[in-house]
């Protein structure tokens, strides 16, 4: 029987990428680092909606605080600003201008973050803002479960939506506070762009709810650091009317591993065995054999054999000398005046113990 064929998972078929060129094809794309230029092409824009996007230099220490903004995004029907304001001599006063008018609506994913950073580095307010995935799961429930607050992504908004990804890589955690390249530039455009397609999309879906969802439900300003509603109370993410859906099936505990060493252990210990079985022995009380310890090597013998058999060589003591008595020094003298050697041989042989 021959074994069964295994077919290897089937991938996901890849999106086509999403470009603001096929949106808005007569849209003027304007890249920008005097702020004097600034104001003047944000003069021309009109109130409505905009898509709205931030970018700064990412921190590649961990734990060092983030980068000021470099990059601010605005994106029309048919205008789209890349406003570099790290490069620039002062922050445009136009763009401060248009952040604090409710009449242009910013629209984007996560937006009150972005909104309170820009405030933190630049002291800049910015009101009606419209949180992009909010707006999702209020207009569309039925499609959205989960906590409310729980944020979804520009890219995974715009596959649901439009059958289009957004292109992320490298270009996401590059530095944006030198001059942009083409695909620095095009990435920006494509995230602001999207916000402004993507309220679109979703704001149509008013129509099909059967009561109009209040705007404190997915919108906001972001004043001096602080979230507030259209009303002036401080602004909290919360929809009473929004279903979340069954809650998740809790989590199964995990087995307790099991390291190699317990499991050897267990494994290496001695089976019961029944006394009354013929194999059964009894247990031994002889004690094991010690490991006999191992041979010296052989310097170490040698040294021993050193010690055991002193050198004849004579060896300083430190008890005084035997006194010389007065027939070894008439021996000396007779030898000295023999002058013979073998009288001194005989001397140093019988006082000092040393044979010439």
């Amino acid at each position: 029987m021959a074994a069964p064929s295994t077919k290897p998972p089937t991938k996901q078929p890849q999106l086509p990428l999403y470009s603001w060129r096929t949106y808005s094809p007569n849209a003027r794309l304007v890249y920008l680092r005097d702020h004097q230029q600034a104001d003047n092409e944000i003069a021309q824009l009109n109130p409505g909606l905009l898509g709205f996007d931030l970018e700064w230099r990412p921190t590649y220490v961990k734990g060092y605080p983030e980068n000021p903004v470099a990059l601010v995004q605005l994106a029309s029907d048919n205008t789209i600003l890349l406003l570099q304001i790290k490069a620039m001599r002062e922050f445009p006063q136009k763009l401060r201008e248009l952040l604090e008018d409710p009449a242009y609506i910013k629209t984007g994913v996560g937006i009150q973050n972005d909104a309170l950073k820009l405030y933190r580095d630049w002291d800049v307010s910015t009101y009606n803002c419209v949180d992009l995935s909010l707006l999702a799961r209020t207009v569309d429930n039925a499609r959205w479960k989960g906590k409310y607050k729980e944020s979804i992504g520009l890219s995974r908004l715009m596959e649901t939506y439009h059958s289009l990804s957004l292109a992320k890589g490298r270009t996401t955690r590059s530095n944006w506070e030198k001059h942009l390249s083409f695909e620095q530039q095009e990435y920006a455009s494509n995230d602001a762009h999207a916000g402004f397609v993507l309220y679109k999309t979703l704001s149509a879906m008013f129509e099909g709810l059967p009561k109009p969802p209040k705007p404190e439900y997915y919108s906001f300003h972001a004043i001096r650091g602080n979230l507030y509603n259209f009303s002036g109370v401080p602004w909290s993410c919360h929809n009473p009317d929004y279903d979340p859906g069954p809650p998740p099936e809790p989590k199964k505990p995990k087995k307790p591993k099991i390291s190699k060493d317990t499991d050897s252990t267990a494994t290496a210990q001695p089976q019961p065995i029944d006394a009354q079985s013929p194999n059964a022995r009894a247990p031994s009380t002889e004690q094991p054999n010690k490991r006999p310890r191992p041979p010296r090597n052989r310097q170490a013998q040698q040294h021993g054999a050193r010690r055991a058999h002193p050198s004849p060589l004579p060896v300083a003591s430190s008890s005084r000398p035997a006194a010389v008595s007065v027939s070894d020094v008439s021996v000396t003298t007779s030898a000295r005046s023999q002058g013979g050697h073998s009288a001194i041989s005989h001397y140093m042989e019988r006082v000092v113990g040393f044979s010439l």
